[in-house]
C-alpha cells in the first residue's frame, strides 16, 4: 500500500515551502504523482463597494494574484527539479475552500500548512484544514507553521480512542505505518469496555493486534491525563518520545461544540509541535 496520487497547496507565503518539502519527499520515496496546487481567490465585494471604489480594487487584485501564482509555481518548480515527469501544476480560481475541497477528492493524501494566526491571508484560509479534514474525505498532512521537520514517518504515534475517526485515521495513516521504523499507539484516559467507542480491556491492544495482521509492529501505551487536557498530553508524549509524525481522528464531536468547548482536534491544530496526519 502506498500513496499514488498526493496534492499539496502552494502559495507565496513563506511557510508554504515546509509543506511543499515535505509533499516532494513523499512522493520520491513512494514514486507517488505530485500535484501542486494554487488557488486565485477573489474577495466577494458587494455591489456598492465595487460602485464607490472602482474597478481598480478589483484589478488590483488580479494583479495581486498573478504575482502570487508566478511566485508559488517558481517555488514548485525549483523544489521539484527532476522530477517533471511525475508532477503537475494546477493554477485554478474560484472560491478557496471549495477549490481545495474538489481537488483534495482526487487524491489518497493532502498536503498543507497549520494556519499561523496573524499572518496576511486570503479569504477562508484559516479554515482550510477544517474544510480539508471534514470535507474531501481524504486524510491531511498538516505541517506546523513554526519548526524544521528533516523527514517525517519514521517515529509514528497514533491517537486512540476507539472511534469512528481514529479507526479511519489508521486505515489512512497504513502507508505512513508500514514504512516507519517505530510505531506507538497511545490511548489517552481510556477506560475498559467493548462498547461503541470501548478500547477493549486494554486500551489499545487491539487495534495494535490489527496492524500486526498488516506487518505494522506497534507498542501500545495507555496515559492517564489528570491535570493536562488529551491535546497536551499527546504533544507532550510526542517531544518525549522523539516522534516525527502524529496520526489521529478529527472532529469526533462536532466542529461548533469544539469550538465552544473545546477538544483535542482544536488543542492540535493551534499547538502542534510535529506533523499531524488528520481523518474524519
Amino acid at each position: 500500500m502506498a500513496f499514488r496520487d498526493i496534492v499539496v497547496l502552494v502559495d507565496s507565503a513563506a511557510k508554504s515551502e515546509k509543506a511543499l518539502d515535505q509533499a516532494v519527499r513523499l512522493a520520491q520515496r513512494h514514486d507517488a504523482h505530485l500535484i501542486g496546487l494554487h488557488v486565485r481567490s477573489l474577495p466577494q465585494m458587494p455591489n456598492y463597494v465595487v460602485t464607490q471604489l472602482g474597478p481598480d480594487v478589483l484589478d488590483m487584485q488580479r494583479q495581486w494574484n498573478e504575482e502570487a501564482a508566478v511566485a508559488a509555481k517558481a517555488l514548485f518548480d525549483r523544489k521539484t527539479v527532476g522530477m517533471e515527469a511525475r508532477c503537475e501544476w494546477r493554477d485554478v480560481e474560484g472560491p478557496l475552500l471549495d477549490q481545495v475541497t474538489l481537488h483534495a477528492k482526487y487524491a489518497d493524501l493532502v498536503v498543507t500548512t497549520q494556519y499561523e494566526p496573524g499572518s496576511d491571508s486570503i479569504d477562508g484560509q484559516a479554515e482550510v484544514v477544517d474544510q480539508l479534514v471534514l470535507g474531501s474525505g481524504r486524510p491531511v498532512l498538516v505541517v506546523p507553521y513554526a519548526g524544521t521537520f528533516a523527514e517525517i514517518g519514521r517515529r509514528v504515534m497514533v491517537a486512540w480512542n476507539g472511534t469512528r475517526e481514529a479507526t479511519r485515521a489508521v486505515a489512512d495513516a497504513m502507508p505512513f505505518l508500514k514504512a516507519a521504523d517505530a510505531v506507538e499507539v497511545v490511548s489517552v484516559n481510556g477506560g475498559n469496555g467493548h462498547g461503541r467507542d470501548g478500547h477493549g480491556d486494554i486500551p489499545s491492544a487491539d487495534i495494535c493486534l490489527h496492524l500486526a495482521r498488516h506487518g505494522v509492529k506497534a507498542d501500545a501505551e495507555h496515559i492517564m491525563a489528570v491535570d493536562l487536557a488529551v491535546g497536551d498530553a499527546l504533544l507532550s508524549r510526542c517531544a518525549d518520545e522523539g516522534t516525527d509524525l502524529l496520526v489521529m481522528g478529527a472532529y469526533g464531536r462536532s466542529r461548533l461544540r469544539e469550538l465552544i468547548l473545546g477538544g483535542a482536534t482544536r488543542e492540535i491544530l493551534k499547538q502542534m509541535t510535529v506533523p499531524v496526519l488528520m481523518s474524519h
